[in-house]
């Protein structure tokens, strides 16, 4: 049947040639290249999911009373036809708390995998010339699942997620000149907008994802035209590629990968309660519930909003609020910088050669410290996000973290990165011994199941 299928494919358009080289595509054998296809499975289980929670989804503010008994606590309250929804699909749906929790999980999922795939781009070098372009598609990538996420997180209108959005919202009126403008497009209206959930429902389920899989098109069609790259090893070098090829064993890897994702993420959805909306309670504009958390991915900008000093100024008639700086100057550099590194690295070493191998971190110093020094910035703004849990855990004061996190913020990324420069500068010290003092004995079997050195004439 097969044989059947691509002879009459053939012969309408030409495609064995191109299906014969598409199968025997060499395909790359290290585990860490992996990474990137799991967030491509997230890609596709979180429309799978998602789809599945439109059909029980009402994107409304209109107050109704809810009747449902499965939380008494809320039964006969009046909420918004969101949250009255979110319960229906948890409670009464069928299958629907699950898809909703593994959706919920997937989103975390797919932010984490496209870090840490990045991640193992940065310290390795993969990024340079020619993947530059394929650096910049991943990294938008990356900015607009934090923004999906955000969205479909603040849908169900529930407490949590209506404080994360009155923050987006001053965040939005901030920027000088057209914040109210932005606001205003963003929200449809003051704060709480009747329009808020409709708005924020488009961008969820249509823009966004629409977005998401041109550049997931665009990354793997650069991918396949520019090849992967490789370690260093026997038969590698920077003018061929190596690898397995895609049919029969790359495919069979990539699918086992994908039912392990796809189960993972339903195991997580059936066993591991996120996001309990019935204990929040419907969203009141006059109150807050405390702690207060967002998702991991957007909690080093809450982080940000924490420990920023409260630095408002006031010029030519106009007030510059003081979420300027943590809330749009800081990621706009953070990301800025991220955005321009491949250059920046291009322009400081003069290297602009073609490359197809890898460099394992310690034989660039420079690019593993700013690496570290960046991850741990993140790192502390993020802990700087929960302050408030860590205050009832440690029974400290709040205010004092916060102090122990702005100067921690300015302190340990240039200690990491210190740290990170000198472990490269000693591996590379090491490595070079090595390399002009080969060793001069070997290990060989002794009695007793223990080992001996053996000393090796010199060549």
């Amino acid at each position: 049947m097969i044989r059947r299928l691509v002879l009459a494919l053939d012969d309408r358009l030409g495609a064995v040639p191109f299906l014969r080289h598409a199968l025997r595509k060499a395909f790359p054998d290290h585990w860490s290249f992996m990474l990137g296809e799991v967030a491509l499975y997230c890609f596709l289980f979180i429309l799978a999911s998602g789809t599945y929670l439109t059909f029980f989804f009402h994107p409304s503010a209109h107050h109704v009373v809810y009747d449902g008994t499965s939380v008494p606590s809320l039964h006969g309250r009046t909420m918004s036809d969101a949250y009255a929804s979110v319960l229906r699909i948890s409670f009464e749906t069928r299958a629907g708390l699950l898809i909703r929790q593994a959706h919920h999980w997937c989103a975390l999922v797919f932010a984490a995998a496209i870090i840490v795939h990045m991640s193992r781009v940065f310290f390795t070098g993969a990024f340079r010339k020619p993947r530059d372009l394929n650096w910049t598609v991943g990294l938008t990538l990356l900015l607009l699942v934090m923004g999906d996420g955000f969205t479909g997180y603040s849908l169900p209108d529930d407490q949590l997620s209506g404080a994360g959005l009155r923050i987006a919202d001053s965040i939005a009126l901030a920027i000088p000149v057209v914040g109210s403008w932005v606001a205003y497009l963003f929200f449809g209206g003051g704060f709480p907008s009747p329009e808020i959930t409709n708005r924020l429902y488009a961008i969820h389920i249509l823009f966004i994802p629409l977005a998401l899989g041109a550049l997931i098109a665009l990354h793997l069609a650069i991918l396949w035209r520019q090849k992967h790259t490789q370690f260093p090893g026997r038969g590698k070098r920077e003018d061929n590629v190596t690898g397995s090829p895609l049919w029969p064993t790359y495919t069979v890897k990539s699918l086992a990968l994908m039912a392990a994702t796809f189960g993972g993420l339903l195991l997580l959805g059936g066993l591991v309660e996120i996001n309990p909306v019935w204990l929040y309670g419907p969203y009141d504009p006059w109150t807050i519930a405390s702690p207060a958390q967002p998702d991991w991915y957007v909690g080093w900008l809450d982080g940000a909003l924490r420990v920023a000093p409260p630095w408002a100024m006031h010029l030519f008639g106009h007030t510059i609020s003081a979420l300027l700086w943590p809330g749009i100057v800081l990621p706009l550099f953070f990301f800025g910088a991220l955005y321009a590194w491949p250059w920046v690295e291009r322009f400081v070493t003069r290297d602009r050669a073609y490359h197809e191998l890898l460099q394992l971190p310690w034989q660039n110093p420079l690019r593993t410290s700013f690496g570290v020094a960046a991850l741990t910035f993140a790192g502390m703004l993020l802990l700087a996000g929960s302050d408030d849990i860590q205050a009832r855990l440690w029974h400290v004061s709040v205010q004092q973290l916060a102090w122990f996190y702005r100067v921690g913020v300015l302190v340990f990324p240039p200690v990491a990165a210190a740290i990170a420069w000198r472990i490269c500068v000693e591996l590379q010290s090491r490595h070079a011994y090595e390399e002009d003092h080969p060793a001069r004995v070997v290990l060989k079997r002794g009695g007793e199941g223990g080992f001996e050195e053996e000393p090796v004439p010199t060549p």
